[in-house]
């Protein structure tokens, strides 16, 4: 990683950080109108919360973007945190969906429309729309509408400024040897969480692990603590999205952080124990 693409990634996190506050300038003009009535009915109870979070997430393959979303609504007061919370959980559901749906009906990566429901595919059609709007629209309504629009894109397109400067990170040995270098299960948490935080998606830095597994570098009970720290990892978009924002948006972040760990925590203790289980048996028989 050369000057060139610190700056990218300078840039690409000057573009998020711009773009989360334009969408939140205009989700507050919206706020108390339909929108927040609508939001209000779909996550009434947490499971319809739960679901919501889990299906938009499933349509638009991206976790990182339907919580920044939440906490852009948290911001501006158009959402509550126990509203968002359900959504959050939902979204780590949803992240998992697309691949699953993939895998069991045999429809390429590079279909059209699975690309089509990217984020980085369906944003410059979402700017245009936004630009008219906001140019050509003689109600405050469409121009605010414009605004929201217009700042998603340039929130998307700092997103993928930030992965798209850190992306050759994932050609080079000497980092994803760091997936390898450790047997210690906490240890191997630790290394995934620094790899997808770096590289800001937890389905580049998956991939990556499919590549290596490969080589057959580590068997799958080293892969799986891996796997669980890239949970922890992806939460540094949602935590970089509530730079500078209020306290509940703030809280958000940190929900999905910590929501992230426990279960973490959780899986861990359950393989950890699984593993000893497993070993001492081994022994008895033997």
């Amino acid at each position: 990683m050369d000057i060139f693409g610190v700056l990218s990634l300078i840039g690409g996190l000057a573009l998020f950080l711009y773009g989360m506050h334009v969408m939140g300038a205009g989700l507050e003009k919206m706020s108390g109108g339909r929108l927040e009535r609508i939001l209000e009915n779909l996550t009434s109870n947490p499971l319809k919360a739960v679901l919501l979070g889990a299906g938009v997430t499933a349509v638009i393959q991206s976790s990182s973007a339907t919580t920044v979303m939440v906490v852009g609504f948290v911001n501006s007061g158009i959402m509550k945190l126990s509203q968002a919370i359900g959504i959050i959980m939902g979204a780590n559901i949803g992240t998992t969906i697309t691949a699953w749906l993939l895998s069991l009906t045999g429809i390429q990566g590079d279909n059209l429309f699975i690309n089509m429901l990217k984020p980085t595919s369906f944003s410059p059609i979402l700017a245009m729309i936004g630009i008219i709007l906001l140019m050509s629209g003689k109600s405050d309504k469409k121009k605010i509408t414009g605004e929201i629009l217009l700042g998603f894109v340039v929130l998307m397109y700092g997103m993928s400024a930030m992965s798209g400067a850190v992306e050759p990170l994932a050609d080079v040995p000497e980092f994803t040897n760091l997936l390898t270098m450790f047997k210690n299960p906490i240890l191997g948490v630790l290394a995934g969480a620094l790899l997808t935080a770096i590289i800001q998606s937890s389905s580049a830095s998956v991939g990556i692990l499919q590549a290596l597994s490969v080589t057959g570098g580590f068997t799958f009970g080293t892969a799986i603590p891996i796997i669980l720290g890239q949970n922890i990892g992806t939460c540094v978009t949602a935590m970089i999205s509530a730079i500078g924002a209020n306290k509940g948006a703030k809280r958000t972040a940190f929900v999905h952080l910590y929501f992230n760990m426990i279960g973490t925590v959780l899986s861990c203790a359950c393989f950890i124990w699984g593993m000893q289980s497993f070993v001492s048996r081994l022994r008895t028989m033997s």
